[in-house]
């Protein structure tokens, strides 16, 4: 398993067989995605992988939402949300 889903599954208490909801439409989510990408530049410490960064998404919200600029904010706020209940 990837670094940044062993992040995010410690964090929620997940493991390989758990249901994961897309955080943003609730359908089951099959990636993890890096809200900052981790290709463009960002943290000079490299942190990509820390939780704050990190959401469960659909392929649809993925594709629909992801690595675009205009939803960045849209993204965090939903997210924030969802570790801040935890």
């Amino acid at each position: 398993m990837k670094r940044h889903t062993n992040v995010y599954f410690a964090f929620f208490g997940y493991d390989k067989t758990s249901y994961i909801e897309c955080e943003v439409c609730h359908a089951q989510a099959q990636d993890i995605h890096h809200i900052e990408p981790r290709g463009m530049g960002g943290n000079p410490k490299g942190d990509k992988d820390r939780i704050e960064n990190l959401m469960a998404v659909c392929r649809t919200c993925h594709d629909k939402y992801g690595d675009k600029k205009q939803y960045k904010d849209f993204l965090k706020e939903i997210h924030l949300r969802n570790i801040q209940n935890i």
